[in-house]
């Protein structure tokens, strides 16, 4: 499987190993935009930040633009890896969304206690999630997405 392919298709399996390599070349890539910008601004200074004016506009754009192809290769990876569990990639929403959701249900029910079992469901979401996306191997064999990413191409089982 190519780079591309590994980031941004939606097609096919891939193991834990990859999918944690995806998540580390984003923290990565995230770590040395953060220190470019600090140096191309001289420093951390939030009202110049803010400003949207000369260098900060730029760092903005390609923040933007860096979010938005993480948020896609984000996906992609984690529906891939759905598939590699030979389950739906429609997963990944309840996974991404599901915790935030029920999470944030307490900044509108102050000191309920439906927020807190809100709160409650929204953790072992994103645990379930954890586990599911990174711990467990995929389906041993091909699957309806695809080989197993496990076996050398071309052995017969």
């Amino acid at each position: 499987m190519d780079w591309t392919t590994l980031f941004f298709s939606f097609r096919g399996r891939i193991n834990r190993a990859k999918y944690w390599l995806v998540g580390l070349i984003y923290v990565a890539a995230w770590m040395v935009f953060t220190v470019l910008a600090i140096a191309w601004l001289g420093g951390v200074d939030p009202e110049q930040l803010f400003r949207f004016a000369g260098g900060a506009l730029l760092i903005w754009l390609i923040a933007i633009a860096l979010g938005l192809a993480g948020t896609w290769s984000g996906l992609a990876t984690g529906i891939k890896r759905l598939h590699d569990r030979d389950k739906s990639g429609w997963w990944i929403l309840l996974f991404w969304f599901g915790p935030s959701l029920l999470g944030g249900s307490n900044q509108t029910m102050e000191d309920s206690p439906v927020s807190l079992v809100l709160a409650l469901i929204g953790l072992a979401i994103a645990i379930w999630g954890f586990v599911e996306l990174g711990c467990l191997r995929g389906t041993r064999g091909p699957n309806q997405y695809g080989p197993d990413p496990l076996e050398p191409q071309g052995t017969l089982t």
